[in-house]
């Protein structure tokens, strides 16, 4: 049966795995020609594989083959196609087969393209990628077969998770996977390049852009997982420090913190062990992260059902921890420094800053998140640790950090003088207090007014850079502003996409602390025609909606919203509760929601009586939410901008490859 085949496909392939890991290693140790090409064989193979076992899932999945436990618990007939087809990453055994899936066709693109770039480092990096892909098919084939049969047909499946049932579900996983799974490309490397001794910059600068890829879909997956969770679970915010969003966020702090200070490295040859440290810090704190979600060892609406996976997790993590520190400290004679940081006032020293605060973050998230689970062990209570520990100790922290990433681009390599800084600095000082003036007359609370004036002050350092930038070039080519721009990204897009992405962070700053201090809410039962008032706004109800939809009911409840002023009519929301034929009593909410840039009405359906009659809501006001999700989409285009090569770079890299290609051929 073609089940029985998926199942002896991931088998093959595991079995292909550990034999490429073998001949990788060899063939790094031995710096055989024949043996390396096996390995690179032995990466397309498993490629080939694990996409023919996926193709055979979600056959099975489109076509209602209940038969197979996978499909028949997360799938029912009355799915919609969309759902059905997502449903591959909607329960363990699945994901578990995606993440291969994503990692093999990662790994087919990463030596593809450095084969001949990088002879020395590639056959270890393809033993690396196999021996993570390895412990993924161990757990398919030993632990969570997805092509497990149930001995009958059932006549329909058991329906997808409700909460999974939204769009944001959909591609929201896929970009976290995407993230995730691409962070072992510079993980990989790292461990070729202490294991082959060639620690120069060459693979660094490979890594930086290895690096930047999967940053950019593990933010655009961070923030449309907090797009799902404004508009799916109904508590007016984005996000909880639940552990499971902790999980995709701390690998996000350490990967950012390595995209800086790999930086350092290739302009002044410093941190050289520090990098080292934090590829393998984000690797471990993905592959944890990934065993938090499978486990069950941690709380969350995220997370998976408890599950045999955990010891094979543990035993991974422990690998990685123990064998790679012992690599780590056998290169370090290799790992010297090639220079100093010479004065506190430079941009190697801020960007030191910032690796110490994105580190302490990294680190305060992950005591807060663990730590119910060390005080159940320890005392047999779990004590929680919920959002006000997180705010009161990351605050503080990112605000920090936000004004280094102001400052740091103002500052110069080695030392900035004085005269130099006060040039530097004088209109972004003058742009943050205006900024701290206006929004006093907002609000007299002492943390948004800090909080939005360096916000204030890091824009004007990025538009400062921008203009200096345009205007060069206005100067020396005759160019106009837009096509100063357009080439300022094309000749040096790493540094101008780099604003653009700060841009971006600042975006999200002012969302965060819009939400955070300028939010109002409140509860209120109408009767059909009645009207609430908040924040300026008359909410009148006009009655309930019902709708059948394929495998749910769908009940809205339609608000008209005015101005209060003026009395005009503003539009209408339609906040829902959606019931799912298979699982009644996990009823779903999907919010009301009328966006602008400068606030959101957002309406949550809390139940009703009497056919409609009269109705419950949770209204809330959300300021300047918009610029979240505005920042989402500035992020990715800075981040693209950063990849993709200029000219001379692309013409530097074509004669690295031929000159490398002459001398293996030699």
């Amino acid at each position: 049966m073609i089940f029985n085949i998926g199942y002896l496909l991931l088998i093959t392939a595991m079995l292909l795995a550990a034999f490429g890991v073998g001949v990788g290693v060899w063939a790094g140790h031995t710096r055989n020609a024949k043996l390396a090409e096996s390995s690179f064989n032995a990466i397309y193979a498993i490629a080939v594989l694990a996409a023919m076992a996926a193709a055979i899932l979600w056959y099975g999945l489109l076509t209602d083959q209940f038969q197979v436990s996978y499909i028949w618990n997360h799938s029912e007939r009355a799915l919609p196609t969309f759902y059905k087809f997502a449903a591959l990453w909607g329960g363990q055994a699945g994901s578990l087969l995606f993440w291969v899936l994503l990692l093999s066709g990662y790994s087919v693109i990463a030596v593809h393209g450095n084969r001949h770039k990088h002879q020395l480092l590639m056959p270890y990096v393809n033993a690396t990628l196999m021996g993570t892909t390895l412990f993924f098919l161990m757990l398919l084939v030993f632990a969570a077969n997805p092509f497990e049969q149930v001995g009958f047909m059932p006549e329909d499946g058991r329906g997808l998770n409700p909460l999974l049932q939204n769009y944001w579900m959909v591609i929201h996983p896929v970009m976290l996977y995407l993230g995730y799974v691409g962070l072992a490309i510079p993980f990989a490397f790292a461990v070729a390049a202490l294991a082959s001794r060639k620690l120069d910059n060459d693979w660094v600068r490979t890594v930086r852009r290895w690096t930047l890829i999967p940053w950019m879909f593990l933010s655009a997956g961070i923030l449309m997982g907090s797009q799902w969770a404004y508009m799916e679970l109904g508590w007016g915010g984005y996000w909880a420090w639940d552990p499971v969003e902790n999980a995709s966020f701390l690998p996000w702090l350490t990967g950012t913190a390595f995209l800086h200070s790999v930086i350092i490295q290739e302009q002044r040859g410093i941190l050289k062990v520090w990098n080292m440290v934090l590829i393998w810090l984000t690797y471990f704190l993905v592959i944890l992260g990934t065993f938090t979600t499978r486990s069950g060892v941690l709380e969350s609406v995220h997370s998976f059902a408890r599950s045999d996976v955990g010891p094979f997790f543990l035993g991974f993590l422990v690998l990685v921890v123990f064998g790679y520190l012992w690599l780590l400290f056998n290169r370090l004679p290799l790992l010297r420094d090639e220079q100093t940081i010479e004065s506190y006032a430079s941009r190697e020293a801020a960007f030191m800053g910032n690796n110490w605060l994105f580190t302490a973050l990294a680190f305060a998230t992950l005591w807060g998140t663990f730590f119910p689970m060390f005080s159940e062990i320890i005392t047999g209570d779990r004590i929680s640790v919920a959002a006000p520990f997180f705010n009161k100790v990351n605050g503080p922290l990112f605000l920090l950090l936000y004004i280094l990433m102001g400052a740091a681009p103002l500052l110069a390599w080695r030392r900035t003088s004085m005269e130099a800084m006060r040039k530097q600095f004088t209109w972004p000082l003058v742009a943050g207090v205006a900024t701290a003036v206006v929004a006093f007359f907002f609000s007299r609370n002492v943390y948004p007014i800090v909080g939005l004036a360096i916000c204030g002050f890091v824009t004007a350092t990025i538009v400062q850079e921008y203009v200096r930038g345009v205007r060069a070039r206005r100067v020396t080519n005759g160019e106009n502003a837009l096509v100063a721009m357009g080439n300022l990204w094309r000749r040096n897009g790493r540094r101008y996409g780099g604003y653009l992405v700060h841009l971006a962070m600042v975006m999200i700053a002012v969302a965060v602390i819009g939400n955070e201090f300028f939010q109002q809410t409140t509860n209120v039962t109408l009767a059909q025609g009645q009207t609430a008032t908040l924040a300026g706004y008359e909410l009148h109800y006009a009655g309930l909606e019902t709708t059948r939809a394929a495998n749910r009911m769908e009940f809205g409840a339609r608000l008209m919203v005015f101005d209060a002023a003026s009395g005009n009519l503003l539009g209408s929301v339609l906040p829902q509760r959606n019931i799912y034929d298979k699982t009644p009593d996990m009823p779903t909410s999907e919010v009301g929601l009328r966006m602008t840039p400068v606030e959101d009405v957002y309406v949550v359906l809390n139940g009703w009586e009497n056919r409609g009659a009269t109705a419950t809501f949770t209204i809330y006001v959300n300021p300047l939410t918009m610029w979240m999700w505005i920042g989402g989409v500035v992020l990715v285009i800075g981040t693209l901008i950063a990849i993709w090569p200029h000219p001379a770079r692309r013409r530097v890299e074509t004669l690295r490859t031929v000159s490398a290609g002459a001398g293996a051929s030699v």
